[in-house]
């Protein structure tokens, strides 16, 4: 399947009720936020960690659409390996792999795995396979809204040991969510870098399918109810791209509504594209 010709940008809108979208471990695992006007914020790696999920559910982890970064794998034996199958050795001397060899086993990491042509990946960590600059980079998602994290204390009742089945006090514990909040992120995706990586029409459908789907297969009592609302792409009729991406996103209006003093759902918002007099070369696509 062919490389993508393309250059994309795309606006992604999701929200979360009554949960944590993504906890920060040096926080207590407390929702993100800028300190600054307490918006919420969702990291890249959130949401790179869901399309991996959905990639891995969907195609069943086998090449091409293995999964390089996944639970519990070891990076550095799944690197060694694209240099075992190529039948690669160290060089004698150096103890290290050729220029060559580090390019071949890079391309075959590419080919087996969709999260590397996609995102890219460091494969520099052990047995070298170089790096890959990936076509899709994900900014950080901002709420539109400030967002209020609670931090709530639930009991159990059971207990851990036998020794204290008939102690009649109840184990506390902390339960982190935020009330509602929706959340707009950016993304851009690259054709000349999916020629280096091999990302394909394919690959492309299967990144809007996971936006659009993998919410419901990462379901989990801290995430509360976590939705995908929209998603606005921008398509250029080149490679390079013609129009810059921060004019385009301007189009994709978002904001609360007068009679709302305080937003609980996403019905609270509107949401206006604006597709008059666009940039020539660029077509909007309401993917969601």
């Amino acid at each position: 399947m062919c490389n993508i010709q393309n250059r994309y940008d795309f606006v992604y809108l999701f929200d979360c009720k009554d949960g944590n979208p993504n906890g920060d471990p040096d926080a207590a695992n407390a929702p993100r936020i800028d300190p600054q006007d307490m918006h919420g914020m969702v990291s890249d790696v959130c949401l790179k960690r869901k399309v991996r999920n959905f990639a891995l559910l969907a195609k069943g982890g086998v090449a091409p659409y293995d999964i390089f970064v996944r639970q519990g794998s070891v990076l550095n034996e799944t690197i060694q390996k694209a240099h075992d199958d190529l039948g690669h050795e160290v060089d004698t001397k150096t103890k290290k792999y050729s220029r060559e060899q580090v390019g071949s086993a890079r391309a075959g990491m590419c080919q087996r795995y969709y999260d590397v042509r996609t995102f890219g990946a460091v494969m520099s960590t052990g047995a070298n396979a170089g790096q890959v600059r990936g076509p899709v980079q994900i900014s950080f998602s901002r709420s539109l809204d400030p967002i209020l994290p609670l931090d709530i204390s639930i009991t159990r009742m059971a207990v851990t040991e036998a020794k204290d089945a008939d102690t009649p006090n109840q184990t506390m514990g902390r339960k982190n969510l935020i009330p509602y909040g929706l959340y707009r992120c950016h993304g851009f995706i690259s054709a000349n870098l999916a020629a280096e990586t091999g990302f394909s029409e394919g690959d492309l459908a299967l990144f809007w399918q996971a936006l659009q789907q993998m919410f419901d297969n990462d379901r989990s009592a801290s995430r509360g109810l976590m939705a995908p609302q929209k998603l606005v792409a921008f398509k250029h009729a080149s490679a390079l791209g013609n129009a810059p991406a921060h004019k385009l996103f301007e189009r994709v209006n978002v904001a609360r509504k007068a009679d709302v003093p305080v937003a609980r759902s996403f019905a609270d918002y509107l949401v206006t594209v604006n597709k008059d007099n666009l940039p020539a070369g660029v077509e909007i696509l309401d993917l969601l």
